[in-house]
């Protein structure tokens, strides 16, 4: 499938280039400059289909001019103002690869980010796409830690940290429902462990709670509800934490016999 794609690819490019070269507009000595300017004001005009072939002719005629880098990077650009992420974060990867030394590197980072950013899905279908963006954001600043889109690229991983953990905490809920306890705690722990600084650290913290107490885990479950207080002093479900904790001390008390014991 990747290789029929990469062939069709191909082709719209070649078409494009075979195309351009034979408008009224090109001429066979137009410099690399002047070619990537004309690139670059279809590209300002939001003429992205006809920038494209303008920057595939200098990429392919003009390898080793000065504007090379500029128009690999504004391949990447037309492409991802076409909503066409995956051919746009490979321009920019073609790139990195082939003039490392560019300072457009940094930036063509930070739009691969983007890519899979614009391509991750909510929370319930398959995050791939979500854990490739923070990937390529956490590249981005630890290349560049002084750039000045280091924040927005924090601001996009926390963003897709959290839909990671929402993912992981519906799957939680989801067991707890269906009275899958084991896996429940299973994964509101991944959420408090992976997750800590989300906003679903703390609920999950108290569904682990709940779901030992289902499991009759009376001792795990004083523990949990010890950290969850120690940490969340705050919290809004402080109180129903206290009373799960007195409702925990009592079944120790009454019931030493049932410790370890196990619903699902």
């Amino acid at each position: 499938m990747k290789s029929k794609f990469m062939f069709g690819m191909i082709a719209i490019i070649a078409s494009l280039v075979v195309n351009s070269c034979g408008s009224s507009d090109i001429r066979q000595n137009v410099s690399a400059e002047e070619r990537f300017e004309l690139g670059k004001k279809k590209f300002t005009d939001g003429d992205y289909l006809d920038a494209i072939g303008e920057f595939e002719i200098v990429k392919l005629q003009f390898p080793g001019s000065s504007v090379a880098d500029d128009a690999q990077f504004y391949l990447g650009e037309s492409h991802y103002r076409q909503n066409e992420y995956l051919v746009a974060a490979e321009e920019y990867q073609a790139l990195k690869r082939n003039m490392p030394a560019s300072s457009l590197i940094p930036r063509a980072q930070f739009q691969i980010g983007m890519c899979f950013y614009n391509l991750s899905p909510e929370s319930p279908l398959d995050q791939i796409h979500t854990r490739r963006a923070i990937d390529e954001f956490q590249t981005f600043i630890e290349y560049n830690p002084t750039d000045s889109l280091v924040r927005d690229a924090e601001a996009k991983i926390k963003e897709l940290t959290t839909r990671l953990a929402k993912k992981l905490y519906d799957a939680a809920e989801l067991y707890m429902r269906i009275e899958y306890y084991k896996s429940a705690t299973g994964y509101y722990d991944l959420v408090v462990e992976k997750y800590h600084d989300t906003p679903y650290a703390e609920p999950a913290q108290l569904g682990k709670v709940k779901s030992l107490v289902l499991r009759k885990k009376y001792d795990d479950a004083k523990q949990e509800v010890d950290k969850f207080l120690q940490k969340y002093p705050e919290s809004s479900s402080r109180d129903e934490a206290r009373s799960i904790r007195n409702d925990i001390e009592e079944r120790l008390k009454s019931k030493p016999s049932s410790l370890g014991s196990s619903l699902k």
